[in-house]
């Protein structure tokens, strides 16, 4: 038998949304419909023939019971003949990570060769739900098998019942917020309210800059004649950023505010996958390879949103590499906070070797989700994207994606280029 060689899986390329503050301007689009946009943008921009994809893989975090396999209805609803297999993917904040690896096996097992891995929010219209108490009445009288049945089931009803349950913003397992989480790292970790912001303020100039030269904008697939993410603040400065009140923790030690956190954000985002093999005989060039990642669960109690301490250790160390060896490191920013307490645990033997300090230069060049937004499950894709793009753009050797996730999650990813 010939001897077995592994299957390189190369990103072609990317496309999206632009990115909008949530009940704004895409209020009039679910999810379904930018989620559509964005793939078929994605087969626009790259010249894709939609008969040679052989897989899709799409996220979305704040699920619409009505529509309960997105992935199976974005390939009816767009360009994409209906032959493509989907599969429809939820994992909180790493969930566009969880669709391109997904895409990655298939394409190592041999199963595809072509695929598009992606994600999409539309934190605008979210579903609503009635209370447990509500529910149970409606489905008894949608059960009854008499009209006088029916009419008892709903005279039980009370006008509170008809308050409608939004999406839960806390984490079922603690009872607290990811936000009051993080209010927990800054002040064990003792990140001060200043770190914070500025965080948050270099990611607002570098995603300004990013935009104002185009590399931003060649990312998006222009939706409504906007085309660039309108969440970025070119204006802000450490003065302003300081005068905001903070929001998980009111007292005088909360740090954790508004202009430091990534805002709820309207977005969709696509991936293209090809194997090494079917981008050469396409006369694709590839913009870089996925040469390993990691995906890990923590116990809450260590820091809800220290995932990236336990998974970028590992992936770098599973890879052969130094940190010191990563060109671009790209980093989903939560928070600021979280930012600097995974930082920090780089820096220090926190249930992994320490693998050093993030050389400021590298981290986030484009600016992230404090000021590009974040649709939980398109992140991954965009930052996928982002980053192969400017490891072409510089010639970079080695790139680093970190993403931390709500449940005590988090996943990092290593991108290479020859």
């Amino acid at each position: 038998m010939p001897e077995n060689t592994v299957t390189r899986v190369a990103v072609i390329g990317g496309a999206r949304t632009p990115f909008v503050k949530a009940g704004t301007l895409f209020r009039k689009y679910f999810a379904l419909d930018l989620a559509v946009h964005s793939v078929n943008g994605l087969l626009e921009k790259l010249r894709l023939d939609p008969r040679s994809v052989d897989e899709l893989v799409y996220g979305i975090v704040v699920v619409d019971p009505r529509i309960s396999h997105l992935a199976r209805e974005v390939v009816f609803s767009s360009e994409l003949p209906s032959e493509v297999r989907a599969l429809t993917v939820t994992n909180n904040c790493i969930t566009g990570t969880s669709a391109i690896t997904s895409v990655y096996d298939s394409i190592v097992a041999g199963r595809a060769e072509v695929g598009i891995a992606g994600g999409v929010e539309s934190m605008s219209n979210a579903a609503l739900l009635f209370s447990k108490r509500a529910s149970r009445i409606f489905l008894d009288a949608a059960s009854a098998r008499s009209l006088s049945a029916r009419v008892r089931h709903f005279l039980k009803l009370r006008p509170w019942d008809f308050k409608p349950s939004a999406p839960g913003i806390v984490e079922p397992s603690t009872g607290l917020s990811m936000g009051e989480h993080c209010e927990l790292m800054v002040k064990e970790w003792k990140i001060p309210r200043e770190v914070q912001d500025e965080m948050a303020y270099r990611s607002h100039m570098k995603a300004h800059r990013a935009t104002e030269d185009g590399r931003l904008k060649a990312e998006i697939h222009p939706l409504d004649g906007i085309n660039h993410d309108l969440l970025i603040r070119a204006n802000t400065s450490m003065e302003k950023l300081a005068t905001l009140p903070p929001v998980f923790d009111r007292s005088p030690t909360g740090t954790i505010t508004a202009g430091n956190s990534s805002p709820l954000t309207d977005g969709a985002a696509s991936a293209l996958l090809m194997s090494e093999e079917r981008a050469r005989r396409e006369g694709r060039e590839p913009l870089a390879f996925i040469k390993g990642f990691e995906f890990v669960g923590i116990d809450p109690d260590d820091g809800l949103l220290m995932g990236p301490g336990i998974a970028v250790p590992r992936v770098l160390r599973k890879a052969g590499l130094e940190l010191s060896d990563i060109d671009i490191v790209e980093m989903h920013e939560a928070f600021g906070g979280q930012i600097a307490c995974n930082l920090r645990a780089w820096e220090q033997d926190w249930k992994e070797p320490a693998i050093g300090k993030v050389d400021q230069e590298k981290l986030n060049p484009l600016g992230s989700s404090i000021a590009v937004g974040h649709p939980f499950a398109a992140t991954g894709a965009r930052i996928v994207t982002t980053l192969a793009n400017e490891m072409k753009r510089r010639g970079a050797k080695y790139g680093l994606v970190s993403i931390c996730g709500a449940g005590a999650t988090a996943s990092a990813m290593i991108l290479e280029r020859d």
